[in-house]
């Protein structure tokens, strides 16, 4: 079975190698590691890697973490490799078909952010609904969204109301804002089971639902 582990360690000559050679020991045959961000001394990578069916999950965290500094932040199924190249193709999907622009948005974010599910959602008088989803998006019934309008892409914490679907099955949240008028919308990506969104990916993010607003604004 193949897993995804997020992985936090030195930013140092070697040291991916060894947690490599570390869940080799353990069994593990690595599909691929994708950088996530750097910065401070350390590097955050995500590492799909394949496992026997008679090995438990488990023996990937401690084999990663047998190495000196380094802490593994989730263990999930993968889901497949990361095409870098998949964000591209999608904005020239959204270009010749402006008119599903928004449902191949939410139904490509998903992928594009290894994660469970996204949707666009639009806040007004009042009251907060989708106006465009992932097949795998929760059922929720309209409310209201009281930290809209957004003016830069957040990770949603318990400070943010949301419904509670929304967070089922620990699932981490990210939002940016789509667009600049009225009503003020947003692209919500949900990712159950974690790992947190970090700053890296708040800001591709932030930047795609930007680009996409204003292929379908022009």
């Amino acid at each position: 079975m193949s897993f995804l582990l997020r992985v936090v360690l030195p930013d140092k000559p070697g040291n991916l190698g060894a947690v490599a050679s570390a869940l080799g020991g353990a069994g593990a045959d690595i599909l691929s590691v994708d950088v996530v961000e750097r910065g401070g001394g350390q590097a955050v990578d995500d590492i799909a890697v394949e496992l026997p069916t008679n090995r438990p999950p488990d023996v990937l965290i401690t084999a990663a973490e047998s190495v000196p500094g380094v802490a593994v932040e989730s263990v999930r199924p993968h889901t497949g490799q990361l095409d870098t190249h998949r964000e591209l193709e999608l904005l020239d999907e959204i270009a010749g078909d402006p008119g599903h622009g928004l449902d191949l948005l939410a139904a490509e974010v998903p992928r594009l952010f290894r994660a469970g599910w996204a949707l666009v959602a639009v806040s007004e008088d009042g009251r907060s609904y989708r106006i465009a989803e992932s097949s795998t998006a929760p059922e929720t019934r309209t409310g209201d969204l009281p930290w809209l309008p957004l003016d830069r892409a957040i990770a949603l914490d318990e400070s943010h109301w949301v419904p509670e679907p929304w967070r089922a099955m620990d699932t981490e949240l990210a939002a940016a804002p789509f667009g600049t008028g009225a009503p003020p919308k947003t692209l919500v990506v949900g990712r159950p089971g974690g790992p947190v969104f970090r700053p890296s990916e708040l800001a591709r993010l932030a930047h795609l639902a930007g680009i996409v607003a204003t292929v379908l604004k022009a």
